[in-house]
């Protein structure tokens, strides 16, 4: 998995943190999460902070 991978990233954050809510989370925070993911495959140095406002939107999405 990589960051572009945003929905797939959105659906693993969504199953494995059920009780959290993606607009409380910080970036910094969400990049660590991300990275915790198995299987993640990618350094933090290629991520932006677009794609971690896609991320959080899909997450966002994917609760609803």
């Amino acid at each position: 998995m990589k960051w572009t991978d945003t929905l797939d990233i959105a659906i693993e954050l969504a199953d494995n943190n059920p009780d959290i809510d993606p607009l409380t989370i910080a970036f910094p925070q969400l990049m660590e999460m991300v990275m915790a993911i198995d299987g993640f495959e990618e350094e933090a140095e290629h991520c932006g902070e677009r794609i971690l406002e896609a991320i959080q939107m899909a997450w966002i999405e994917e609760r609803e």
